[in-house]
């Protein structure tokens, strides 16, 4: 069994949230030199063995309980729905239709909540990551779009937790799913934050990937004064705004399917919740189709969103009522087309986590997520491909 700090992160199994820094006063975490946020303590034999398992979604994801709306690939769907955000502005901003920037504008301009805690580049480092508080408007929008880069949104949370007022997250289905396991030992969690969102995330890239795309737009690092991933349209360009004014710009289908993607951490790829399935509403690109794969033609930005609690069903209905959103109805079969990368990954999650269990002897422990039923509804030749190739790539243990 995996206890430790050291362990998870050994393994491969960090996805850098943050919950082990913000419940260990010890821990800290720092970017380390593959271009990852990772956990550094002075003395790692001070931390409790077993601590972690109150809090890393990265070593263990399970369902409490499987409710009859659980679909085996895309989790818990109260109600599911295409739309945008109906003010001109935050769906342009957005990077797939505004909906989340829409949902965290309408939360604080209502006084539902008191502020957001989201994430967005970092004011001292432009191709970095920094995760702040939000509570009007023109902040929400001005960190709009997609970061494809290190994050540990939880890493601070125990400060704004003892602030006492209300605020909704928006993070990582990772994230969200570290935050669902410490609020079943920290009461706090639920009472404060009642509202969890998440969007679809295909992993995160290395900070080294990002440098690799500034290299393709003849940009360097130090010249850098503002970047984005995405955002100003759908589904927007990476641009950098260099330090002498001048700017460059390549399309979604090149940064990210060309250069970001190949650069995922570990635990991405083996991830069997791409979908925010503990969030209380996950979003995503809700992409056309054609000649049978997303189409990335830029056009006026369309979201998938999917309200996956109660709360999350009410907070879809009243945004609606209040015209924020625009949405129509979808059917469950349909996501497939729009999203198949994440189709794909759960469908094979268990045959590439069994990989490091079967090289290493230890893994992720997931459960209530049906992959064993996944897994009988795929084919044998592809897990066979999936396991093996995921093998080939798991480093063997130090000593």
């Amino acid at each position: 069994m995996t206890d430790t700090l050291e362990q998870i992160v050994e393994l491969g199994l960090c996805h850098g949230c943050g919950a082990c820094a913000s419940a260990l006063p010890e821990v800290r975490m720092e970017l380390q030199k593959p271009g990852f946020l990772r956990p550094e303590t002075k003395d790692s034999k001070a931390i409790q063995e077993g601590a972690a398992q109150a809090f890393c979604s990265g070593i263990a994801l399970e369902h409490d309980r499987v409710e009859a709306d659980y679909h085996p690939l895309w989790g818990p769907i109260r109600r599911l729905a295409t739309g945008h955000a109906t003010d001109p502005e935050t769906r342009y901003r957005g990077s797939s239709g505004g909906v989340l920037s829409a949902l965290q504008i309408f939360l604080v301009e209502r006084g539902e909540v008191d502020f957001v805690l989201s994430t967005s580049s970092d004011p001292h480092d432009p191709i970095g990551t920094a995760t702040t508080t939000r509570a009007e408007r023109k902040d929400i929008l001005g960190a709009a779009g997609s970061r494809y880069a290190p994050s540990s949104p939880l890493a601070d949370l125990e400060r704004h937790l003892a602030r006492g007022k209300r605020f909704a997250f928006i993070g990582k289905p990772c994230d969200v799913a570290s935050l669902r396991r410490m609020a079943r030992h920290d009461p706090r969690i639920d009472r404060l934050i009642p509202y969890k969102l998440a969007f679809f995330c295909a992993g995160v890239p290395s900070r080294k990937g990002t440098v690799e795309v500034l290299s393709s737009l003849e940009t360097r690092e130090e010249d850098v004064e503002r970047f984005q991933y995405r955002g100003d349209g759908w589904p927007g360009m990476a641009r950098v705004v260099r330090k002498d004014g001048s700017d460059a710009s390549m399309t979604y289908n090149d940064s990210w399917g060309k250069i970001l993607n190949r650069h995922l951490q570990f635990r991405c790829k083996i991830c069997p919740d791409g979908t925010g399935e503990f969030s209380d509403i996950a979003c995503a690109d809700a992409w056309y189709g054609k000649d049978g794969y997303p189409d990335f033609t830029e056009r006026d930005g369309r979201s998938l969103i999917v309200a996956r609690t109660e709360a999350g069903e009410r907070l879809l209905e009243l945004a609606e009522q209040a015209g924020a959103l625009a949405t129509e109805p979808l059917a469950v079969e349909e996501i497939e087309a729009m999203q198949p990368y994440q189709a794909n990954r759960k469908r094979n999650s268990l045959a590439r986590s069994s990989a490091l269990w079967a090289k290493r002897g230890n893994g992720p422990r997931f459960s209530g997520l049906k992959l064993p039923a996944l897994s009988l509804r795929t084919s044998p030749v592809e897990l066979a491909r999936n396991f093996w190739g995921t093998f080939k790539r798991i480093k063997r243990p130090r000593g």
